[in-house]
C-alpha cells in the first residue's frame, strides 16, 4: 500500500502479509519516498522481503539446524565426543559460509565448492568427514520437513589405507621388558593393552568386578571419555576377553595394589589429562623404536593374534568389532588371507650352482 503524505509530499509504503500455515504477520514500513515511482519500486522490495522474512518462520537457517542437529543427536544417544567432532568441523568450514541463509537455500554445487575447494591442503580423508557431517544436518533438515532433498553429491574420495599395524612381536615385547625393567608407571597400562586389544577408554573404566582371574577371562562392560563420562562401549554390546597366561601374573600384583578403589590399572595424572599416547611416543623414542599411538597397542594385539593363527571370527569378538570390514585390516596387514598362495610357484631350482667361468690373473709378459 503507498499512501502520499500532504504535509511534505512525500509517500509511505506499507505492505504485510499473514502466513498460510503458522498464520504469523509480518509487515514492513518506508517513509520519506520522494516520488511515485520510487514508492512503487519500493513496494516491490518490500513483497519480496516479507516473502523472506514468512520463509525464516518456518524455514531455519544453517546455524539453527547446526544446533538443531546438535540437540537431535544427544536425544538419540550419539556420544558427545563424536557431536563435539561434528561441531567443530561445521562451525569452522560451514558456518562462515551458510550461517545466515536459510537452510533450503544453500545447493549441492556450493557444497561440492565448499569440499572441493582446491586453495585448501585439506586432506581426503578430512574432505570426506566433511561431506558427511554436512550430509548429517541435511537429513535432519529433510526429516522436518525444511528441504525436499538433500543438497550433497556424491563425491568420491581417493583415501589411501596406510596397512600399520603397530608393533611387532619383538617390538612389543621390548617395549613391556623395558618397562618392567625401569620400574615405570605406565608398564601395567601397556601390558594390559597389548594383551587385551582393549582400548584406551576402556582400560580407564575397566573394574575389578569385570576380571575373572580364576576363569582367565574379563568382561568390556564400560567405557570413559572426558565428556560422555562413563557410559556402554563403543559398539554398546560388553564382549568377553580371555586373559593370556602371561597377564596373569600383571594382574595378580595389580589386585593388591588397586583391589580397593574397584579399578584395575591405577590412576596417573597424565592419563586423566589424556596424554596417554605423547608419554608412550616419548618412551618409545627414547628406545629407538618406531613412534606409534595409545590405539594401536590394539592394532598390535589384533595383527600378532592373526600372525599366529587365531581365528579372525574369535579375534573380532574380543576386540569388539561388530564386523569384518574393520578386522580386515589387521587381515591384510598379516597377511593372513594370502599365506601360502604362491606356495605352488616353481619356475626353476635355484639351489644347482650352474657352470661358473673362472678367471685367472695374467701376468705381464717381458720387461725393460
Amino acid at each position: 500500500m503507498t499512501i502520499k503524505q500532504e504535509k511534505n509530499g512525500t509517500f509511505t509504503v506499507r505492505y504485510a502479509k499473514r502466513h498460510p500455515v503458522t498464520l504469523q504477520s509480518v509487515g514492513l514500513l518506508r517513509k520519506g519516498i520522494k516520488t511515485k515511482a520510487e514508492a512503487a519500486r519500493v513496494e516491490k522490495e518490500l513483497i519480496v522481503a516479507v516473502a523472506e522474512r514468512l520463509t525464516r518462520a518456518v524455514i531455519p537457517t544453517w546455524s539453527q539446524c547446526v544446533e538443531e542437529w546438535q540437540e537431535a543427536a544427544r536425544t538419540g544417544g550419539i556420544c558427545e565426543a563424536t557431536i563435539s567432532a561434528y561441531r567443530k568441523c561445521l562451525l569452522a568450514h560451514t558456518i562462515p559460509l551458510w550461517g545466515s541463509r536459510g537452510v533450503d537455500s544453500i545447493t549441492q554445487d556450493e557444497v561440492r565448492l565448499m569440499v572441493r575447494n582446491p586453495e585448501k591442503a585439506w586432506s581426503e580423508t578430512h574432505r570426506k568427514n566433511m561431506i558427511k557431517y554436512v550430509r548429517a544436518v541435511f537429513r535432519l533438515a529433510q526429516e522436518k520437513g525444511y528441504i525436499a532433498r538433500i543438497p550433497v553429491p556424491s563425491l568420491k574420495f581417493h583415501v589411501v589405507e596406510s596397512l600399520k599395524g603397530g608393533l611387532t612381536e619383538g617390538q612389543a615385547r621390548k617395549l613391556l621388558e623395558t618397562a618392567r625393567a625401569v620400574n615405570h608407571e605406565w608398564y601395567p597400562h601397556w601390558a594390559v593393552a597389548l594383551y587385551t586389544g582393549m582400548r584406551n577408554g576402556e582400560l580407564y573404566a575397566l573394574r575389578w568386578d569385570c576380571v575373572d582371574l580364576e576363569t582367565s577371562v574379563l568382561r568390556v562392560k564400560a567405557t570413559w571419555n572426558g565428556k560422555d563420562g562413563y557410559k556402554p562401549p563403543k559398539s554398546w554390546e560388553e564382549r568377553v576377553v580371555e586373559i593370556a597366561p602371561a597377564l596373569l601374573p600383571v594382574l595378580k600384583r595389580l589386585k593388591l595394589q588397586t583391589g580397593e578403589s574397584g579399578f584395575v590399572l591405577p590412576r596417573i595424572e597424565d592419563w586423566d589429562r589424556g596424554e596417554q599416547a605423547r608419554v608412550l611416543r616419548t618412551f618409545l623414542a627414547g628406545m629407538g623404536q618406531p613412534a606409534i599411538r595409545f590405539h594401536d597397542l590394539r592394532a598390535s594385539w589384533a595383527t600378532l593374534l592373526l600372525l599366529k593363527g587365531v581365528e579372525p571370527i574369535k579375534v573380532m569378538a574380543m576386540g569388539g568389532w561388530k564386523d569384518l570390514k574393520t578386522l580386515m585390516k589387521y587381515v591384510r596387514i598379516a597377511a593372513v588371507d594370502i599365506r601360502g598362495a604362491t606356495s605352488k610357484l616353481n619356475f626353476h631350482d635355484d639351489s644347482k650352482r650352474e657352470g661358473e667361468v673362472l678367471r685367472f690373473p695374467v701376468e705381464s709378459v717381458g720387461g725393460a
